[in-house]
C-alpha cells in the first residue's frame, strides 16, 4: 500500500511541513519549512545560514518532520540533516523545483542558503483516512526501524476483555491474543484493561 517513496513524496505534496529540531540547552523547537524535493529515498530542504534553526541543525542534526495532507494522513520522519556538498548544484537544482523561491531570494541572495538532506532515519505513515485505521514504519537508508505500541505476552489468559474494548477492533483471538499492528491506534486501553497486565508496551 505504501513505501518509503511514496511517503516521502506525500511530504513534497504537502511542502509545508513541520520541523523540530533541538538548541544548546536541549531545548525543544518547531516551524514550518518547506520540502523543496526528494528523490531517491532522500528528502532535501534549504534555510538560511541565519536563522536559529541553521544553527540547531549544525549543532545537533538530529529533526523530527510531520506532515498532514488534507486526507488525514499522517507523515513522520525522525532522521538526520546532513549539509551537502556542492551547494550551489543543489542550491540551484531546487530553486528550478520550486520557482516561488526566486520571488523570496532573487537573484545571487539565494546563496545565503544552505542545503541539506535528510536520507538515514525513521518513516511513519499513519492513515485515518481508511477503516479500520493504517499505519506502517519503514526504515530509511541505514537507520533501524523502532519498535513501538503494545503486544500481548504469554500471560494472557484468552478473556477477551481487551478485543471487546479495542476502538478498532484490532485484536485478533487467539493463544496469546494478537494486535494487528498495521490498525492499532497506541491509544492504550487494552493495557489499561486487561486484568492480568498480560499487555506491555513499547512505546
Amino acid at each position: 500500500m505504501y513505501n518509503i517513496a511514496s511517503c516521502l513524496q506525500l511530504l513534497r505534496n504537502i511542502r509545508s511541513v513541520s520541523f523540530a529540531s533541538v538548541d544548546k540547552e536541549g531545548n525543544p523547537h518547531n516551524r514550518m519549512i518547506d520540502v523543496m524535493l526528494v528523490e531517491n529515498e532522500k528528502l532535501y530542504f534549504l534555510t538560511a545560514r541565519g536563522k536559529s534553526f541553521y544553527n540547531q541543525i549544525t549543532n545537533n542534526p538530529k529533526v523530527a518532520i510531520v506532515g498532514l495532507s488534507q486526507d488525514y494522513q499522517t507523515v513522520r520522519l525522525k532522521g538526520i540533516a546532513t549539509k551537502l556538498n556542492d551547494q550551489k548544484k543543489w542550491i540551484d537544482k531546487m530553486f528550478r523545483a520550486n520557482k516561488s523561491m526566486n520571488e523570496i531570494y532573487p537573484g545571487e541572495s539565494r546563496y545565503i542558503l544552505d542545503a541539506f538532506v535528510v536520507e538515514n532515519g525513521e518513516v511513519e505513515i499513519f492513515d485515518l483516512s481508511v477503516s479500520p485505521i493504517f499505519r506502517q514504519s519503514f526504515q530509511l537508508g541505514s537507520e533501524k526501524v523502532s519498535s513501538k505500541g503494545f503486544f500481548i505476552t504469554e500471560e494472557c489468559i484468552q478473556c477477551g476483555v481487551c478485543a471487546k474494548k479495542c476502538p478498532q477492533q484490532t485484536i485478533i483471538k487467539g493463544i496469546p491474543y494478537r494486535i494487528n499492528q498495521e490498525h492499532c491506534l497506541h491509544c492504550g486501553l487494552c493495557y489499561e484493561v486487561c486484568p492480568v497486565k498480560a499487555i506491555r508496551k513499547t512505546i
